[in-house]
């Protein structure tokens, strides 16, 4: 298989809308109508529910995890093996099966990451997970993790220019496809896990001070 065959395989994998898919046949539903309306693991977790959520969140991060991989099987170099991951990303992103839309690419990035440098992708997946933990907000986990990849590149591999420029890529575009997240950031409007718990709570204590009076 020639590199550029790895490329548009990588490319199509990539581009299948998993969480469209997903919510279609779990609940009937066009995800893209809902909520956010990102076909992305978050939005169907919301809309969908826990379950259907995790699964989108696995079937991305594996839809990155599969081009480097192979590529590496095939003995490709590294810069092809980069090349091919970064095609799994731009064809979740830009999804030829949605008018060239698609997710955020963040579980698909984290499954390339994994795939060329374990340290990478474990120590994003940490500052995601701590910050999500810490904020409450999905958002600012993944964009802090995408900064952070930066970072834990010129750490574990210092001098590797292709490693760098890759990250830096996935990072720049994380960025970029988060802009109305960190708008709605910036405008204290962002949606949060700690405050939807906190409604939820204060919900259920209306409801059974009601029910009691």
């Amino acid at each position: 298989m020639t590199p550029v065959l790895i490329l548009i395989g990588s490319y199509l994998l990539g581009a299948i809308p998993v969480g469209l898919l997903i919510a279609k046949w779990w609940a009937g539903i066009d995800v893209r109508q809902h909520g956010s309306g990102n076909i992305g693991a978050t939005n169907v977790y919301r809309v969908v529910g826990k379950k259907a959520g995790i699964v989108v969140f696995i079937l991305d991060v594996l839809k990155g995890l599969i081009p480097p991989v192979v590529a590496q099987l095939l003995h490709v170099s590294v810069l092809w093996q980069v090349l091919a991951g970064l095609m799994a990303i731009l064809g979740h992103t830009f999804s030829p099966f949605l008018g060239f839309k698609g997710g955020k690419g963040v579980a698909t990035g984290l499954g390339v990451l994994f795939g060329i440098s374990w340290k990478v992708g474990l120590g994003g997946w940490i500052v995601w997970g701590v910050t999500l933990l810490i904020s409450g907000y999905v958002s600012l986990g993944s964009i802090l993790a995408c900064i952070s990849l930066v970072v834990l590149t010129l750490i574990f591999h210092p001098g590797d220019y292709v490693r760098l420029l890759f990250c830096t890529a996935i990072c720049a575009l994380g960025i970029f496809n988060h802009r109305a997240n960190i708008r709605r950031l910036l405008n204290g409007t962002e949606s949060s896990f700690k405050k939807r718990k906190q409604e939820m709570a204060a919900a259920a204590k209306e409801a059974e001070h009601r029910s009691g009076g």
